[in-house]
């Protein structure tokens, strides 16, 4: 057979992509050209009842949203690259050019995409401060059981402050005092309890009796608010016997959910962004975030 290719494999990219690249579409075109960057720090924690810290972790990730026309070429470089260890990367990502020069080089993907996740190698200041106990927001639980009145029955008090001399390091463009976003508790109850009564000073309370489990909403958090949760608990006929066993092991620990806007705790930065490729001048917007990961107080 002559003038023609003897191979069963079709040379053919599959239809709208861009050549080599199959995480982006051929002809994109957007009216506004943007992107956005997010670098997202998240602190796994278990903190004891008055607030030490028993262990703790960091970990990253940079979200991406890309709002780009054509085929842009991005170069992403870090004022201390040092601080990032263990790293995974977006497929758009060359890695070769990260491990000689740790700058991030692609050609990113349209919309929203997770460029690469790290581990985050603190220096030794960093790591004693968080082990001292300097998170940004600290709940100290009240939990009970025993005799009310001709029942028995338990009784609950949480209070959640916020604490601006932390481990974080802020951004300079952060104004005004200490806001924390989104905050939350997830409190479990033991399955001796048949149901609770919560009220919140600030917030709102919900307990779900099938699942034993109240989500406490607070919001935001600011250094002059201290919200406070108290209430009382039905328990079982049955768990007389339960309480007088009870160990720190039966009484679940609470889950905290909370974030912070323009901080950091590794003080990771972007120092550059730039485009080429393509002839037009984006919007650039970059951010730090801390935020909870599995955070826990023990009771």
């Amino acid at each position: 057979m002559t003038g023609g290719s003897s191979s069963i494999l079709s040379e053919a990219l599959p239809t709208g992509t861009v050549s080599n690249m199959p995480w982006r579409k051929a002809g994109v075109v957007h009216p506004n050209n943007e992107i956005y960057i997010d670098i997202i720090e998240e602190i796994d924690a278990i903190l004891s009842s008055n607030g030490a810290v028993i262990s703790s972790d960091v970990s990253g990730r940079i979200q991406s949203q890309s709002n780009l026309s054509g085929v842009p070429d991005l170069l992403l470089t870090f004022n201390d690259p040092s601080l990032i260890d263990d790293c995974s990367f977006h497929p758009c990502v060359r890695y070769t050019r990260f491990e000689k020069d740790r700058v991030v080089s692609f050609v990113p993907p349209d919309g929203p995409f997770e460029l690469m996740r790290y581990r985050v190698q603190m220096k030794g200041h960093q790591h004693s401060n968080l082990a001292v106990g300097n998170m940004p927001i600290q709940v100290i639980p009240r939990i009970s059981y025993g005799k009310m009145g001709n029942d028995v029955g338990g009784r609950i008090g949480l209070t959640v402050t916020a604490r601006s001399i932390s481990s974080l390091i802020y951004s300079s463009s952060r104004k005004g005092p200490l806001v924390i976003d989104d905050v939350s508790v997830v409190i479990p109850f033991p399955k001796f309890v048949r149901t609770a009564n919560l009220n919140a000073t600030v917030g709102q309370v919900v307990y779900d009796e099938a699942g034993k489990i109240a989500k406490w909403t607070i919001g935001k958090l600011d250094e002059k608010t201290r919200p406070q949760l108290n209430g009382t608990m039905v328990l079982e006929e049955s768990s007389s016997d339960e309480i007088s066993t009870l160990g720190s092991e039966e009484q679940p620990p609470l889950f905290v959910n909370w974030k912070i806007l323009l901080a950091s705790v590794s003080g990771l930065n972007v120092s550059g962004l730039s485009v080429t490729g393509e002839h037009y001048k984006p919007y650039k917007g970059v951010r730090n975030i801390t935020q909870s990961g599995s955070f826990q107080i023990r009771v």
